[in-house]
């Protein structure tokens, strides 16, 4: 049986990355509309009606128009628009229950880059008791420039861009909502990024005392086994041991995301996250919800 699919957007960055995990597969037919009647209503509305699903690779207010255009189509919404809206099913599928919640959505809101590495390394450790849902969280990361969008990726390829550069420093990044709700914590994290001087590929950090979590810690071993334990047999999070260094762009071109646990023994102890900001964070989670709701194989054209 043959999924029809409309990717609203499918020239930006996120959909063509999309229709390449999608396009060799004989379980989609992909529905487009030609560049010239991109932008037009009753052109991008046909699309809609002829999709089973489609999915929207669209600026926050555009998605929002796009949702009243497409009718009864099933959604998974890219952009930042519905990831906290009650009504929207959240579309990270390592969560528990998501799968079967995503399953039977008929409106899914795909994680956002950086929160799919925070809350990766939250959420096991807030569900445990191991971390307090109104602890002091610091979160750092620094992601490749096309999660920028396409003024950023021609500053960067323009040669007028900085090597690295923070960003977001009051604290205002649009993810902070989603990590909150979903990472599951009350108190609102200090959460830097940064931007490097590399296209694609991201690490999320999280900073903690571990000695001053509940409990009894030993080193970093506590918070390993937690998340060993809650992503053990899972098609594409995997926790590994970390080397001397950890690079941004490990997991690139794949829907993997890599987890490490560094510690000093005495209680100081840094999660990091790797995973491709284009890819796990994006395009790749976005495909990944797509086989879940319609029960397709849930790694099918992903690697």
């Amino acid at each position: 049986m043959t999924t029809a699919v409309f990717i609203d957007g499918e020239a930006g960055t996120t959909g063509l990355r999309i229709r390449d995990r999608l396009g060799a597969r004989d379980d989609i037919r992909i529905v487009s509309v030609p560049e010239e009647h991109r932008k037009d209503r009753t052109a991008r509305r046909d699309a809609y009606a002829q999709a089973d699903v489609a999915i929207l690779c669209l600026p926050d207010d555009a998605a929002v128009e796009a949702v009243r255009m497409a009718g009864n189509t099933r959604l998974i919404d890219a952009s930042t628009a519905h990831r906290i809206d009650p009504t929207w099913v959240y579309g990270m599928p390592e969560l528990p229950g998501q799968r079967d919640r995503i399953r039977d959505a008929r409106r899914v809101a795909n994680v956002g880059c950086y929160a799919t590495g925070s809350i990766a390394m939250l959420r096991p450790l807030t569900d445990a008791g191991i971390l307090p849902a109104d602890h002091g969280v610091v979160l750092t990361g620094v992601s490749g420039y096309t999660g920028g969008g396409k003024a950023l990726i021609a500053e960067h390829e323009g040669g007028a861009a900085p090597g690295f550069y923070l960003y977001a420093v009051h604290q205002s990044h649009k993810h902070v909502p989603e990590i909150m709700r979903h990472g599951g914590l009350t108190r609102k994290p200090l959460f830097q990024p940064a931007v490097g001087a590399f296209a694609q590929g991201m690490i999320v950090q999280l900073h903690l005392h571990a000695d001053m979590l509940p409990g009894e810690v030993a080193g970093h071993a506590r918070i390993e086994a937690c998340l060993r334990d809650f992503y053990a047999g899972d098609p594409f999070v995997t926790v590994a041991q970390p080397g001397d260094r950890i690079d941004p762009q490990a997991a690139n071109d794949t829907n993997r995301m890599i987890l490490t646990v560094q510690g000093d023994g005495e209680g100081r102890v840094t999660v990091a996250a790797v995973l491709d900001n284009l890819g796990k964070g994006a395009s790749g989670t976005a495909v990944q919800n797509l086989n879940v709701m319609i029960g397709a194989k849930e790694t099918a054209g992903l690697t």
